[in-house]
């Protein structure tokens, strides 16, 4: 038998997922197994797992000392310089510049070079974690393709993670500005309400009003060059590829993207400007009405610097 005692990291979870994360490497038919058969209690009382644990509950899982020794093993943090520029931090989040080129996680062909990583990384460093803690391991909040860059907000504890994912999710008290080079001129403004599907197994988006997702894009142009425009861009939902998908729906994709763009224009700006990956990144993170315990972001708007390949290729635009 384990014991366990839940700390603030760990409070406000179902007690199934605190499980699963602690016996990380036991297959789920063993955990929920542990439930039908009583072998999970709090404060020696049985418990559904439907259960949110609290600070202070004493956790009991009824194993053996062998399946704890295969099933419980914390996942390890390799050693990582952390050289990314920090735009906010305290005890609660951390918001991030990321560059391009980088996963925000790892998938299939990349598991360690990858921004979780390094934060985690940064954070077992200022001693704000270890990987000894159960039930929580700081994550980030929102995603962002590999190839964009910009902001990240990572929480450092559940409480702040619970709270930034349901702001993300409702939408209503949070924007996420974008800036985007785009092929040809746009309209002044516009707003793009397309549903969107996602095909897993291709790995890309599409158009699908059969289908899709509802995905609803809002831009304003800040200037027109010869064939391209710069635009401000916000989601007002967060689906996979949105903005690139949208653009490219309307004639006008994101310059440099390989996946939805235009080949030619593509190829134009490599070989003119040295753009290598799309020219798309999340400028700015604002809050509204924000719940404990992050109620102090409220009213708050964090910007990140242009990223400086970005910005030489503006620069070079505007005199042409």
């Amino acid at each position: 038998m384990k014991s366990l005692i839940i700390g603030p990291e760990a409070q406000n979870q179902r007690i199934d997922k605190f499980v699963r994360k602690y016996l990380s490497e036991a297959p789920l038919s063993f955990i929920y197994r542990l439930f039908r058969k009583k072998d999970v209690k709090i404060n020696g009382h049985w418990v559904d797992a439907s259960y949110i644990v609290k600070v202070g509950d004493q956790l009991s899982i009824y194993v053996t000392d062998l399946q704890l020794k295969e099933f419980a093993k914390p996942k390890p943090v390799d050693k990582i310089a952390f050289n990314r520029q920090i735009i906010y931090e305290d005890s609660h989040v951390l918001i991030v510049n990321k560059p391009s080129g980088l996963l925000v996680h790892g998938d299939e062909n990349e598991k360690k070079v990858t921004l979780q990583n390094e934060v985690l990384s940064y954070l077992i460093q200022n001693g704000e974690y270890s990987t000894d803690m159960v039930g929580f391991t700081p994550a980030p909040a929102h995603r962002l393709d590999r190839n964009t860059s910009g902001l990240i907000i990572f929480a450092k504890d559940l409480p702040s993670l619970q709270v930034l994912e349901k702001l993300f999710k409702d939408k209503d008290d949070i924007s996420k500005e974008y800036y985007a080079l785009v092929a040809g001129h746009t309209e002044e403004k516009g707003t793009i309400d397309l549903p969107l599907l996602k095909d897993e197994k291709a790995k890309t988006v599409k158009v699908s009003y059969k289908n899709g997702q509802v995905a609803k894009t809002v831009y304003q142009t800040e200037r027109h060059f010869h064939d391209s425009s710069l635009l401000r861009v916000n989601i007002l939902t967060g689906r996979t590829h949105q903005i690139r998908v949208h653009m490219q729906a309307i004639d006008h994709p994101v310059i440099g993207d390989n996946k939805y763009g235009d080949f030619s224009i593509n190829k134009k700006y490599a070989q003119l400007y040295g753009l290598k990956h799309q020219f798309l990144f999340a400028r700015s993170l604002s809050f509204a009405n924000v719940s404990s315990p992050l109620e102090y972001l409220s009213n708050r708007k964090f910007v990140c610097p242009w990223p400086e390949e970005e910005k030489t290729i503006i620069d070079k635009l505007t005199k042409e």
